[in-house]
């Protein structure tokens, strides 16, 4: 390691924090949030510093950090980052940084929510790190594990039935998961779990055969997968605010992005031959999450199906590039969808949560004419709609694009499809601004007049709809950071 570990101050900064969270005293929640404040701060800077060093002409693996740790089988302290690392790395800074912003003003139990937000995005980060397959799952399991307390804590609403079922679901997953990396281990016979060693070994046609779907299932799980999703819409209804934005906005990312760094990545020959089935499987999951969150009456359900929708776009591109048709747009597509949809689902949950603190109401037929109570509010929540929708101008549209494209050039069917879907998102988006913004005020929510967003109240909203638009306009600072790793994955596995 040269110069300062900038991956490993990244990952102390959560881990900083949360150990000073539990050397202060319950009672002081003030401290307990300028600490949460400062660490992700930290962090943000320090992660947009990587963005903007990373090398996008070399591209590959860099900052890398390495130390031998358990030697005897091949473990070890193992980090780094490739283009979709370190998107997804900025990605979890904002949304953690916003996230706390968004939770200022908690007041119940401050030490334990902070305490648990902490430790789960010190998961995440080391899921977008570790280059050993060993942290990779131990960081995985991190990170998912505080959604259990945060949710049954301080969630809201059927709480102790959707925590206990987003518990079963992800622990169902990490069943499939943990023999399979052994498997992969195993199989590799290297005596490693080094992950850029292991890519370079070509495993049995066989057996990536066998091990691709537990891989693409387990990850599948936490990504929102059609039809194992079924934890996701529920759990994000019961969370709070900020775990809901984490939740959406970058614990989803990690089922993605585990398919493509240890399934596709190790395992090219297995994702080729399961690629038709997921495909179609990921065209269902758009269509279907689309057409579900037309009919739901509760804005977090909504937003909860539309990520479920959104989310089929990321495999859908995955499973696209894994074909090699059309690859490069595919995978450039899914990446930069993972981190548009991360940002634009924050930014969902930070308003729906601002709305209900001071309504106390998330069903959508009893406002009406919002938008002239809660001008600010609603105008932050349209941006989100029309992201998901897919305007141009905003992040999400060069995504879905790339993603469509490639789906048209390879499986024309699938990417009309597909292009129904999108519609039934503005369906679903537009019935939303019909009902519950405009048109005539319901004069139950005259006391919201004057309660609008004002001053650090529109700061974390303002951090989001600003990367919503500046990557909108410019996608090309995202693509030319992904495009270096797209070109070194196809090149090394399709187009040889």
């Amino acid at each position: 390691m040269d110069g300062l570990p900038l991956l490993t101050s990244i990952l102390l900064c959560p881990v900083i924090g949360l150990g000073l969270i539990v050397l202060i005293p319950g009672g002081a929640a003030r401290a307990v949030r300028w600490v949460s404040l400062l660490s992700a701060l930290a962090a943000t800077v320090m992660s947009i510093q990587l963005w903007r060093g990373y090398d996008a002409v070399t591209g590959g693996l860099q900052f890398v950090e390495r130390l031998p740790w358990v030697e005897a089988v091949g473990i070890s302290y193992h980090l780094g980052v490739d283009g979709f690392g370190t998107i997804l790395v900025m990605l979890n800074s904002i949304v953690y940084l916003t996230g706390v912003l968004t939770m200022w003003d908690l007041t119940e139990r401050v030490k334990g929510f902070f305490g648990f937000m902490l430790l789960l995005v010190v998961g995440v980060y080391g899921v977008f790190m570790a280059q050993d397959l060993f942290f990779f799952f131990f960081f995985y399991e991190v990170a998912v594990v505080p959604m259990y307390p945060l949710i049954l804590i301080w969630g809201s609403g059927n709480r102790d039935y959707a925590a206990m079922k987003l518990m079963l679901f992800l622990l169902a997953g990490s069943a499939l998961l943990f023999p399979a990396l052994l498997a992969i281990y195993h199989s590799a016979g290297l005596g490693t779990f080094d992950m850029v060693l292991l890519s370079q070994h070509r495993f049995d046609t066989d057996v990536q055969i066998f091990l691709y779907p537990l891989i693409y299932l387990g990850f599948g799980v936490l990504a929102g997968m059609f039809p194992v999703h079924g934890w996701s819409p529920t759990g994000h209804v019961a969370a709070p605010s900020a775990v809901s934005m984490l939740h959406a906005g970058v614990l989803m990312k990690l089922g993605a992005f585990g398919i493509l760094s240890v399934g596709i990545r190790l395992l090219p020959q297995g994702a080729a031959h399961w690629a038709p089935t997921f495909t179609v499987l990921a065209a269902i999951g758009i269509v279907y999450g689309a057409f579900v969150a037309i009919r739901q009456t509760d804005f977090k359900f909504v937003i909860g199906f539309s990520s479920v929708s959104h989310m089929g776009i990321v495999l859908l591109g995955l499973n696209l590039a894994a074909l090699g048709q059309a690859g490069e747009d595919a995978l450039n597509g899914a990446v930069f969808q993972m981190f548009a949809h991360g940002i634009m689902t924050a930014l969902f949950f930070s308003t729906v949560g601002f709305i209900y603190d001071r309504a106390h109401s998330k069903t959508i037929a009893d406002f009406g004419g919002l938008g002239a109570q809660m001008p600010r509010a609603v105008s932050i929540f349209i941006v989100a709609g029309l992201c998901g929708a897919g305007l141009p101008g905003l992040a999400s549209f060069w995504a879905e694009l790339l993603v469509f494209l490639a789906a048209l050039k390879t499986y024309p069917l699938v990417g009309v499809v597909v292009i129904v879907g999108l519609v039934l998102t503005a369906v679903y988006i537009l019935r939303v601004f019909r009902d519950a913004f405009f048109g005539e005020a319901n004069p139950r929510w005259q006391s919201l007049v004057g309660l609008d967003m004002a001053g650090w109240q529109l700061l974390p909203r303002a951090i989001l709809v600003g990367v919503l638009l500046f990557f909108g306009f410019f996608p090309r600072f995202l693509l030319d950071v992904i495009d270096s790793t797209t070109t070194s994955v196809l090149a090394r596995f399709w187009m040889q």
